[in-house]
């Protein structure tokens, strides 16, 4: 199942009550494939939503039909209001003639928070997407109608969210991209706990975030040691088939012969086994001198 059919059967779970009948039953009359004179109608894959809406309309005094889709893809499954006299009651209840050469949202129907959410939940449930948020967080509603999009978008931000809208390949698209934005929705709509998931996964993604930053942190500080340490120990190497190494002050030849000894270890590791231990400035300045000297050496051999 996947999470777009997650967060539908979390809305399912709750049922159409109250007020809150007609609205959801509105929802479903304006985002299915019509809703005019002939009635309406809308396809889902899902049989528990077409139950819901023909719950949702029966409660709020209007009889719909559910039934396989004639022609259509297998487990498909279409509810209508076609009777005449069903579809007559249903345009009275949400105020609407049939006749509209434009759907509008009829604001009367929406008269509360709770009538707002129950329309778009099953506006969720009729038209809306979203992605699996381990890939990108992305919840969508479409709709061929250009203003009822324009009306939904005032309305969603009239209620504190922020929606965006496009056209693509002939359908308005009202979606979301920011995940708190997406998380409020959710909620709004009544799946809270899909809400929780991605939050949880948003956690999840950071705390590995941060371990990769460390890794690769800490990997690039081993390879920085690596490489200073190399150049270091080829410098010794050149000093002593040249018999150098021995005529170098003490020092030198101390910090040449624990590099040599403890080739992996860090400049401040290899400091602190200095007898007194070295600070990690004073040990570089020792390491440089040994790769200056090798430097010098090879010039001389060069010019000779």
């Amino acid at each position: 199942m996947s999470f777009s059919q997650d967060v539908k059967k979390e809305i399912l779970a709750h049922e159409p009550d109250g007020d809150s009948c007609a609205a959801t039953a509105y929802g479903f009359a304006c985002f299915a494939k019509h809703f005019d004179a002939r009635g309406t109608a809308f396809y889902t894959e899902q049989p528990a939503v077409a139950r819901y809406a023909k719950k949702a309309f029966a409660r709020a005094g209007v009889i719909g039909k559910i039934q396989p889709r004639s022609g259509g893809e297998v487990g498909s499954y279409e509810f209508s209001v076609h009777d005449p006299e069903e579809v007559r009651r249903m345009l009275a209840l949400f105020g609407h003639t049939g006749d509209e050469p434009g759907l509008r949202l009829n604001d009367k129907n929406l008269t509360s928070e709770r009538c707002v959410s129950a329309f778009t939940a099953a506006a969720f449930l009729c038209s809306g997407t979203i992605t699996n948020p381990q890939r990108e967080y992305n919840l969508e509603f479409l709709s061929p109608r250009h203003y009822l999009i324009l009306d939904f978008e005032a309305l969603l931000k009239g209620h504190g969210f922020m929606p965006r809208h496009i056209r693509r390949k002939g359908s308005n698209v009202l979606y979301f991209k920011a995940s708190e934005q997406i998380e409020d929705m959710l909620t709004f709509m009544g799946a809270s706990g899909a809400a929780l998931e991605i939050m949880n996964l948003k956690v999840y993604k950071d705390i590995r975030n941060r371990a990769n930053r460390i890794t690769n942190c800490e990997t690039a500080n081993i390879d920085k040691t690596v490489s200073a340490s190399g150049q270091t120990l080829a410098a010794i190497a050149y000093l002593q088939r040249h018999g150098a190494l021995e005529t170098l002050p003490e020092p030198l030849r101390q910090a040449a012969a624990l590099r040599q000894a403890y080739p992996d270890l860090s400049l401040k590791e290899l400091a602190e086994r200095f007898q007194p231990p070295l600070s990690k400035s004073g040990l570089s300045h020792r390491m440089k001198k040994l790769e200056q000297v090798a430097e010098a050496l090879r010039e001389r051999a060069n010019n000779e």
